[in-house]
Order: C-alpha cells, then sequence, then structure tokens
C-alpha cells in the first residue's frame, strides 16, 4: 500500500465524529524533502487530517503512514522522528525564550551536553539571537512564531507538521516564516551553516487558509468540507482546474462592480463563471472573455463605475480554488 519514495502516505482517510464526517476518503503522498500544502478554509477538516497523522486521533476509515509506520499503532515510534507546532503555538508565555527552548529540549530527550548546541543552532536559524532572555508574551506575533518553530525543530525531525502556523501574523513574519521554512527543506552542504542537523532537508507539512502561501508549496491539495478537490504542483492544478480565464478590473468602486456583474450573470446579459472581489480589484472568470471585455465595460460604465485598468492575467490559486469549490 505505501509509496516507499513517500515520507507521509494516506489511503481512504475518513474520520467521522457521530453522523458528522469530518474527513471523507482522502488519498495523498508527501514527498521526502518537500513542502507539502493542505489548504482549505477553517472547518474544512485540516486540523483534524493533521491529528491523525499525529497519532492523536484514530482514523474511522482508511490509513496512514508516516516514515513507513502507521500513524496510530505505531505513534510512539513515529513521535520521536517528527515535529509539531500547533496554530496555538503551545509556548509557557511567563517563561522566556531561552526557559521554553530548554523545557522543549528536555521534553525530546535531548541530553544536558547536547541541548545548548541545539538551543543555540534554533536561535541563529531563527534570528532570536539578543532575546533570550525576554518573556514570551513580550514577543509579537511574528517572534512567538519563530520560537514555535524553533522549539519543534530541537531534536532535529525528520518531517515537521505545521498547523497553521501563520495564522493572525502579519504578511512581513509570514514571508520571513516561509524563508525559514525553505531552509529547513534545502539539504545543507556546508557542515559549519546552521542547518548541519538537516543535511538531508526535512519533508514539510504545513495547513493554512491563506492561498498566497499555497504558491510557495512544492506541492498541495486543497480540501473543502472533508473533500480533497484537487492535489499536484500549483502548476499542475492551476492547468488542469481552470477551465476559463481570468480578467482583472481596477474600477472605480469594487463592491458595487462586483454588484453589477454579478447582477448581469444572473440576468444571463453576461456569460460568465465567476466574479469575486480581490481588495480594491474585481476578477472575472469566463471561457471566452476577451470577447466579453467591451460589454463588461458597457455594464460598468453604465453604473457610473470608472475603470482605472482591466486586463487577462493567469490565473491566481486563489481563482483556481473558487473554480474547484464550484
Amino acid at each position: 500500500m505505501n509509496n516507499k519514495t513517500a515520507a507521509v502516505t494516506a489511503r481512504g482517510l475518513t474520520k467521522q465524529f457521530g453522523d458528522f464526517t469530518a474527513v471523507n476518503g482522502i488519498n495523498f503522498d508527501v514527498n521526502h524533502g518537500e513542502i507539502f500544502g493542505f489548504l482549505g478554509p477553517n472547518g474544512s477538516g485540516k486540523t483534524t487530517t493533521i491529528r491523525m497523522m499525529l497519532g492523536l486521533l484514530q482514523p474511522s476509515a482508511g490509513s496512514i503512514s508516516v516514515l513507513g509506520m502507521d500513524a496510530h499503532s505505531d505513534s510512539a515510534n513515529i513521535r520521536p522522528r517528527v515535529g509539531y507546532m500547533s496554530q496555538r503555538f503551545s509556548l509557557y508565555n511567563d517563561l522566556t525564550v531561552l526557559q521554553n527552548l530548554k523545557f522543549y529540549g528536555s521534553a525530546y530527550g535531548l541530553s544536558d551536553d547536547l541541548l545548548p548546541e541545539r538551543i543555540q543552532e534554533a536561535l541563529v536559524m531563527a534570528g532570536l539571537e539578543g532575546r533570550e532572555n525576554t518573556k514570551t508574551k513580550d514577543l509579537s506575533g511574528g517572534w512567538r512564531q519563530r520560537l514555535a518553530l524553533s522549539a519543534a525543530i530541537l531534536h532535529r525531525p525528520e518531517v515537521l507538521f505545521l498547523d497553521e502556523p501563520t495564522a493572525g501574523v502579519d504578511p512581513i513574519s509570514r514571508r520571513a516564516f516561509w524563508d525559514l521554512l525553505y531552509k529547513l527543506v534545502t539539504p545543507s552542504t556546508d557542515a559549519k551553516t546552521v542547518n548541519e542537523g538537516f543535511q538531508k532537508g526535512v519533508t514539510v507539512f504545513v495547513t493554512t487558509h491563506y492561498m498566497d502561501e499555497a504558491e510557495h508549496c512544492h506541492r498541495l491539495a486543497f480540501i473543502q468540507r472533508g473533500e480533497m478537490i484537487a492535489y499536484g504542483t500549483p502548476e499542475e492544478i492551476k492547468s488542469k482546474k481552470m477551465s476559463g480565464q481570468v480578467l482583472e478590473i481596477a474600477p472605480s468602486n469594487a463592491v458595487e462592480a462586483v454588484k453589477v456583474l454579478r447582477d448581469a450573470k444572473k440576468s444571463g446579459r453576461l456569460v460568465l463563471e465567476e466574479v469575486e472581489l480581490y481588495g480594491a480589484l474585481v476578477h472575472v472568470i469566463a471561457p471566452d472573455i476577451k470577447d466579453l471585455q467591451s460589454r463588461i465595460n458597457t455594464e460598468l460604465s453604465q453604473a457610473n463605475i470608472h475603470i482605472d485598468q482591466m486586463e487577462i492575467i493567469a490565473p491566481s490559486l486563489e481563482d483556481v480554488f473558487i473554480a474547484c469549490m464550484r
């Protein structure tokens, strides 16, 4: 059953809570040394899946293996070889940065001789040097995030599970966090670097509801209401799941433009697949969008909405996710 080249393998994975099916018969493989993204809105089944991988929940049906072992029956043998960072970071706010790292290092079974070296590596990797004596509660969300990641890799895990690690963190801190993940998965060739313990590269399984983060994953899966609706590399998913083209519009009033175009779609005046708001922009999806541009322009002009710019663009993964949900 297991793919020998995969670090994690799921087959027919299902979890039911009474009459409610949280995860419904999903299949996927996570290859060694890759960042695998598990994307979906809140309540889609992401955390339930990751808890089954960690052996914290028993599947109702199907199976899941981690490093060639059954995630439920062999969980005691798996845990020393994996790291886990929850969406709440699981840090002790009244302890300092150094005290948190010492606590987690001891919990992972690191010896007193080895622990200082591992802590120093983690501090350097996360850029936490100089903050060792700062209480965790006094750190910003981005720095607490880095500390939580440092604690999760002290024992040099082969697979790292991250559950919504960037939730509630500002965009700059999110970007810095992903830079750290790339350092972990990129095999080190320099024995003097801070990644000395990760020459083989770490496998990262990360859940998120941020679609822009999907672009940073090597491969990913979309999950919605417990069902897997897309699977593959970002480019594979875009090419397989998008039937239409994307027209990006910069109107004078984006909210009103969405309303006008959706009304035109509903009435049949315009044959459109989707009309979505993207901040101050509007994305319109249709099979022959080029032929519709003049008519879209007319609809908006009649509603006294000025168009600053209109162009056909490559679909984003958010466009693809919306198409998949449809």
